[in-house]
């Protein structure tokens, strides 16, 4: 029960940091152009890299394994994306947060109906055994 509590917690954080990112970026759209953004976005970053290398996947499907690591890889392009917004001015930070961005967007879709997808197998032999 705390195992899935916690990996609900963790899910919540990425929402929200997610949100944050996307706020930092798009402020300066609106003419808001602060130093204090691009550390922001950077802290943002830092806590999703945390938080995916911190969940775990510990069934035997190959596939969902392989789209945690796709998820982990896409918050280590958000970081490297918060970095160029510290020594590039260009728009390479925002074409690599959109990249990871599609990467988690795929990541996450298919992970949440695979879960799913193995959950009702379970439950489906279970009914079938008894």
């Amino acid at each position: 029960m705390a195992n899935k509590k916690s990996e609900q917690i963790k899910e919540w954080i990425i929402v929200v940091m997610m949100l944050v990112m996307l706020s930092m970026v798009t402020l300066p759209l609106f003419d808001v152009k602060e130093d204090w953004m691009r550390w922001i976005y950077a802290a943002a970053a830092g806590i999703t890299l945390i938080v995916r290398f911190t969940q775990r996947y510990d069934g035997n499907n190959l596939r969902i394994k392989r789209l945690y690591r796709m998820n982990i890889i896409a918050a280590v392009m958000f970081c490297v994306s918060a970095g160029l917004t510290f020594y590039h001015t260009g728009t390479d930070s925002i074409a690599l947060l959109m990249a990871g961005a599609v990467l988690q967007i795929y990541a996450t879709t298919v992970t949440g109906r695979l879960e799913a997808q193995e959950q009702n197998g379970k439950k489906h032999k279970k009914q079938n055994n008894i």
